[in-house]
C-alpha cells in the first residue's frame, strides 16, 4: 500500500514538473540547470543556509587549525566548492584549493573570494569529487564537503579519493542532508520528491544515508552528530555533521 501511494504521488510531482522532464528529454534541461539555474539558486539559498547553520559550522570549523601541518600553515582542499560560502568560516593562515565539476560558479566565487582576503587561494580545479588526480597523494591537512556528497555519483568513490589525498592524521570535515528514519513521515516524502528533486537540483539525491558510507571509509575515527536544519517545507532537513580522521 504505502510503495502503491509513493509511486502515485511521485507522478503527480513529475506531471507537475513535466516541461522540466520534456526538456531534459530533449537536452535542453541539463545545460541550463548548470549553467544558468542551478549556481542563481545556488547563490541565494547558500545565504540563508548559512545563517540557518551559523552556529552550527562556527563550531564545526573552530578547530581546523589542529590539523595544521607544522609551518602552522593549513592546507585545505574543498570539494563542491559552489559559490565559496564557506570561506567565512576558515581560519588564516589556510591556504585553499577549490573544486567543483561546474565551472558555472565563477561570478559568485569570484565575489566569495573578494570578501574573504584572510585566506590565501591554489588554483580552481573543475573536477568531480570522484576524481581528484590533480591533488596528489597525502598533500592536504584538511577536506571539507557541505552539501555535496547528495549528488555525487559515487559516495565510496568521493571518500576513496578523500582519503587518498589526506595526510596521515589529516581530517575530513562534512555537513550533509541525509536520509531520514525509514519509519517516519519524512523517509516516505523523500521518496515521493526524489526523482523530481533529482532532476531540478542537478542530481541531488534525498534518500542517501552517507553515515554507512563513512564507517566503511577506513578513517580511524569518525566523530559525527545527527541535527535537524530549519529548512521548513523542504525533504532536506535531517543531516550528520562532523570529521574523520584518517
Amino acid at each position: 500500500m504505502a510503495k502503491a501511494l509513493v509511486f502515485f504521488l511521485r507522478l503527480c510531482f513529475q506531471l507537475l514538473a513535466l516541461p522540466i522532464y520534456v526538456l531534459s528529454l530533449l537536452g535542453i534541461w541539463g545545460p541550463f540547470c548548470k549553467k544558468v539555474f542551478f549556481p542563481a539558486f545556488l547563490e541565494k539559498f547558500t545565504v540563508s543556509y548559512n545563517r540557518k547553520t551559523l552556529r552550527q559550522k562556527q563550531e564545526l570549523f573552530g578547530n581546523l587549525l589542529a590539523f595544521a601541518g607544522l609551518s602552522g600553515e593549513l592546507r585545505l582542499l574543498e570539494i563542491g566548492t559552489g559559490t565559496g560560502s564557506n570561506f567565512q568560516f576558515f581560519p588564516g593562515n589556510c591556504k585553499v584549493i577549490c573544486t567543483d565539476p561546474n565551472p558555472h560558479f565563477q561570478r559568485s566565487l569570484a565575489k566569495s573570494i573578494a570578501q574573504n582576503q584572510h585566506l590565501r587561494f591554489d588554483n580552481f580545479l573543475v573536477t568531480p569529487a570522484e576524481d581528484l588526480h590533480q591533488v596528489a597523494d597525502s598533500s592536504v591537512d584538511v577536506v571539507v564537503s557541505t552539501l555535496v556528497l547528495c549528488s555525487v555519483r559515487s559516495v565510496k568513490g568521493a571518500l576513496s579519493e578523500v582519503y587518498r589525498v589526506l595526510k596521515p592524521g589529516g581530517a575530513f570535515y562534512f555537513l550533509e542532508h541525509v536520509a531520514a528514519d525509514r519509519s517516519s513521515w519524512e523517509y516516505f516524502w523523500q521518496q515521493v520528491y526524489f526523482p523530481t528533486w533529482k532532476l531540478l537540483f542537478d542530481g541531488c539525491c534525498l534518500t542517501r544515508e552517507i553515515w554507512t558510507d563513512l564507517d566503511k571509509a577506513n578513517f580511524s575515527d569518525v566523530k559525527l552528530q545527527r541535527i535537524y536544519v530549519p529548512l521548513h517545507w523542504t525533504p532536506i532537513q535531517p543531516h550528520i555533521i562532523g570529521y574523520a580522521v584518517k
